[in-house]
């Protein structure tokens, strides 16, 4: 008697798989990172909670950051050019008196130097450090370069150095100064170190990285971070943001994962201009307005309160006129 063939391995992988969940609405989630996450491993878990592969984030957390990463589902992706552009806040300790190869706690000792130095000192040099500066970025950020990353090109062994770029430090402020734990070095002798609690507001492209190395360095020593906290992107919070297993239990109970709406998540981000439903309705096909008289990127809310469109005011063979530069609505 000839026996049953028994079901293949792939089909019983494909039926031990979850059901897809529902499709999310479009919009925006503010996730809390874990420590240890890649933001692409955030995007995979988000891509599965959301029920569509299209999702992304606005602005990359190093693994052992926490903090604010703002997702977006959906058509919300065409919302994230801009929040990456977007005012950052961060809280972080920096370690006085050892340097690493990454500049975080996760790199290789490179220098230990030990640190004595007094909290004045301290925020005399982060002062020195706030406004509009030229920094260097981390040798280990995710810039280009020829055609490869940085960071790469370092764990190849190569020597990277990076042209200094123009970035905002609004605000480095110094919370804490205490003594970090001693080294060892050379010939059984222990260093001191200074951990250095800040908060940072800095414009978008700024590496906090690198700004604790450059405290280091102004004071005489290296340094480098042990904690990382992103707290606020543009207009998201820490206090609209959920973690994973968070959003994960919210998608089980409700059966679809909560997004920001469009609108809200605009709102957010950009001046608002209402529109009326004739405005709506040009917009949603594409034709300019009249100008806003205000430079920027606006938010255009049609009168039933949905985003019809992202607009900015720009010269053209009519003159001034705002034209949208993204769409929304579908035209009626």
């Amino acid at each position: 008697m000839t026996s049953a063939a028994a079901p293949s391995t792939g089909a019983a992988s494909r039926d031990a798989r979850p059901p897809r969940r529902p499709t999310a609405p479009d919009g925006l989630v503010v996730v809390d990172k874990p420590q240890g996450w890649t933001s692409h491993d955030v995007v995979g878990r988000m891509r599965r909670l959301a029920g569509t592969k299209k999702v992304g984030h606005a602005g990359t957390l190093d693994p052992m950051a926490t903090g604010v990463l703002v997702v977006g589902v959906g058509r919300a992706t065409r919302l994230l050019t801009y929040v990456v552009g977007a005012e950052k806040e961060y809280v972080t300790t920096v370690r006085l008196g050892v340097a690493t190869t990454t500049e975080d706690a996760e790199g290789e000792v490179t220098a230990t130097t030990g640190a004595d130095v007094s909290a004045e000192a301290v925020r005399a040099a982060a002062a020195a450090l706030t406004g509009d500066v030229l920094q260097v970025p981390s040798a280990v950020s995710a810039i280009k370069v020829a055609g490869e990353r940085a960071y790469a090109r370092v764990r190849a062994g190569e020597q990277v150095e990076l042209a200094a770029r123009p970035v905002t430090i609004r605000a480095f402020e110094i919370t804490d100064v205490r003594p970090g734990p001693g080294v060892p070095a050379d010939g059984g002798a222990t260093l001191p170190t200074v951990d250095v609690d800040a908060r940072v507001v800095c414009s978008s492209g700024t590496y906090v990285r690198a700004l604790g190395r450059d405290l280091g360095a102004a004071l005489g020593v290296g340094a480098h971070l042990v904690a990382l906290r992103r707290t606020r992107v543009g207009g998201y919070d820490l206090a609209g943001a959920s973690t994973l297993d968070e959003l994960e239990a919210q998608a089980d109970a409700d059966g679809v994962l909560a997004t920001l709406p469009l609108a809200a998540a605009a709102r957010a981000t950009f001046p608002v201009r209402d529109l009326d439903a004739a405005d709506a309705a040009a917009l949603g096909h594409g034709r300019a307005l009249p100008p806003a008289g205000e430079p920027g990127v606006h938010a255009a809310i049609g009168p039933d309160g949905t985003l019809v469109a992202l607009v900015e005011d720009a010269k053209g063979k009519g003159g001034l006129l705002a034209r949208p530069a993204v769409v929304f609505a579908a035209a009626g």
